[in-house]
């Protein structure tokens, strides 16, 4: 997988933080199951307040190994670590502020959220980003509270973990201020047009796709850019959501052959245990292999480059 490895043949040579046989170790492994990462679930939502135990375990059985837990808010923040601890090796955590919640940022909120950072079991700055299609908080607060994150991201060292909906242009811009120093980052839940992502891509973000690739249905979407093949392998990155962003594979928007390229053991997690209600971290293999199909590559190939990038971007051991 040219995309997402350099071949040597000195297998202790360490690229990007990886050795060459590490990677073999991982190559392994996804060719005889599924080994998948889900960097974005929103496990402290209340839908999994009483059967948390059994949404994990389905989680691994279905090929899911890590899970990055998503903080949206501090008490967010501070129970997705707190998950941490009862799942540890499994689950790990993000601290920030969604931008649906600018709004709440107080003065301590900055200090809050770098003492959350400094736990190793804390791996990323955010959710946080802008929301101009919602507007829950006022456009001027969000940039505000948004760059105050990346600022605090650029401090601590810690990857961004980023929202953005109808507002790429202030989110390049207020990303441009620190190009020279911004840690690496990705776009989470990604569900714009062929020239954002090309933008996001050329300032070296990854890019994060969910279950929304069962809808998009237009002409220069996420469908269309996978067609294409404009995300690298090396940059790619998959989630669920979860409990959103359900992935409805039955629904009429996409095509029989993407259906076809779907295997049962994926099909029987999502038709089992998830619904348009409460989504699970057990759909994500079905996500990866519509994925696979829309990109025409084999499935373990993206399964292997997209865990290969999450255990790169966030430190996972």
């Amino acid at each position: 997988m040219a995309d997402s490895k350099e071949k040597s043949d000195n297998p202790e040579k360490v690229a990007d933080g990886m050795s060459a046989l590490k990677i073999k170790q991982i190559e392994d492994e996804v060719a005889s199951s599924y080994l998948l990462v889900d960097i974005g679930a929103n496990l402290t939502n209340s839908k999994y307040s009483r059967d948390l135990d059994s949404v994990v375990e389905r989680a691994k059985d279905a090929g899911v190994k890590k899970i990055m837990v998503t903080g949206a808010s501090v008490q967010c923040s501070k129970e997705a670590l707190r998950l941490t601890r009862l799942y540890p090796g499994m689950l790990y955590s993000s601290a920030g502020i969604h931008p649906h919640d600018a709004k709440t940022w107080t003065d301590d909120c900055y200090d809050v959220i770098k003492e959350l950072a400094s736990n190793p079991e804390c791996v990323a700055i955010g959710e946080c980003g802008l929301d101009f299609n919602r507007n829950f908080s006022p456009q001027d607060v969000q940039m505000e509270v948004f760059e105050k994150q990346v600022q605090l991201a650029c401090e601590v060292g810690k990857p961004l973990f980023l929202h953005e909906r109808d507002a790429h242009d202030d989110m390049v811009r207020i990303l441009g201020k620190f190009k020279d120093r911004m840690p690496p980052a990705v776009l989470h839940c990604f569900t714009g047009t062929t020239a954002q992502a090309l933008k996001y891509l050329e300032m070296g973000l990854y890019i994060g796709l969910t279950g929304f690739l069962w809808k998009d249905k237009s002409d220069d979407g996420v469908r269309s850019i996978l067609e294409k093949g404009l995300i690298p392998l090396d940059r790619l990155l998959i989630e669920t959501d979860a409990p959103f962003m359900y992935p409805n594979v039955r629904g009429s928007k996409i095509p029989a052959n993407i259906k076809q390229a779907l295997s049962d053991r994926s099909l029987s997690f999502l038709n089992r245990y998830c619904t348009f209600q409460r989504n699970e971290p057990c759909s994500l293999p079905v996500i990866v292999e519509m994925i696979a199909a829309y990109m025409k590559r084999p499935v373990e190939e993206v399964a292997m480059a997209t865990t290969i990038n999450a255990i790169k971007l966030f430190g996972f051991s």
